[in-house]
């Protein structure tokens, strides 16, 4: 090197590598979910209100359910063939409305903030759905305490909570993807509000979380089929549950989950910046 020339620039010069952008990618998507989950951290009164409904549900309908005897559930009782389907009914409900806090942030100027940031698309969406794994993981908790105090054989296996773990983080992205893609659509609140209504319980009852697909009329049964919940609820039974079968096996829950979650992420990454127009 030349008296008095200048050092080359370590950083300038330094090639970059595909797993530098995914690495970049990764700490964006990981900043957007710790955004998110902080609001949490800051309103724990929301656990505490959404412990009401898994709780009705388990200790009212589960029950008087068990009591009448009324739905065939094969080697569990009916309290155990409920609480799964229960806690993929709390991980949805949460889930589906998480549209309404990206048109919140929408009319605060956060959204514009982010959309202006070098952060991929792709992250601002699947950081929101991460968070709201966290969030699904939280109830997760309340309704695997209320089933042990229900006496519900869980499986406390290091396989049976992890599995129930990766399902929920997984099947809670899903359907707050799915609602993220909405808001981008509606834009408002109220338009928002009345669309999630109108598609949580027919989800809900569409699929096998409170009685099995055996029981279902034939049309039912082809609905379910194509219900990203069903196979969630499916995942959940036998995972959470000591002696519940499968009915369709946990490499195709987690395949149909992971396939709607991947194609949801593309829809909302596409229309993302269209809830600011």
């Amino acid at each position: 090197m030349l008296p008095g020339s200048a050092a080359p620039s370590n950083a300038s010069n330094r090639r970059r590598f595909p797993s530098d952008a995914v690495g970049d990618a990764l700490a964006q998507t990981l900043a957007v979910a710790e955004a998110d989950v902080r609001k949490l951290r800051h309103d724990p009164w929301e656990l505490v209100m959404r412990m009401v409904q898994p709780a009705l549900w388990l200790l009212i309908f589960g029950q008087v359910l068990a009591r009448a005897r009324a739905i065939p559930t094969g080697p569990i009782d009916y309290v155990g063939f409920l609480a799964p389907g229960i806690l993929a009914q709390s991980v949805l409900f949460v889930a589906i409305f998480y549209g309404v806090s990206l048109i919140w942030e929408r009319d605060l100027g956060i959204v514009q903030k982010y959309l202006v940031s070098p952060a991929p698309r792709a992250a601002l969406v699947l950081g929101r759905a991460l968070a709201s794994g966290v969030r699904g993981i939280s109830q997760g908790v309340v309704v695997y305490l209320l089933a042990a105090l229900l006496h519900v054989p869980l499986q406390w296996t290091f396989t049976g909570i992890g599995g129930v773990a990766a399902m929920v983080m997984l099947g809670s992205s899903v359907f707050s993807t799915f609602s993220l893609a909405i808001a981008c659509i509606v834009k408002t609140r109220e338009r928002f509000m009345g669309i999630g209504q109108v598609l949580t319980m027919p989800l809900f009852f569409a699929s096998n979380a409170i009685y099995p697909l055996a029981v279902m009329p034939a049309w039912l049964r082809v609905v379910a089929a194509w219900n990203p919940l069903t196979y969630q609820v499916d995942a959940l039974r036998h995972c959470m549950i000591q002696g519940a079968p499968s009915a369709f096996g946990l490499a195709q829950d987690f395949g149909v989950q992971a396939l709607a979650l991947l194609v949801l992420t593309g829809v909302a990454t596409k229309i993302y910046p269209r809830i600011v127009d």
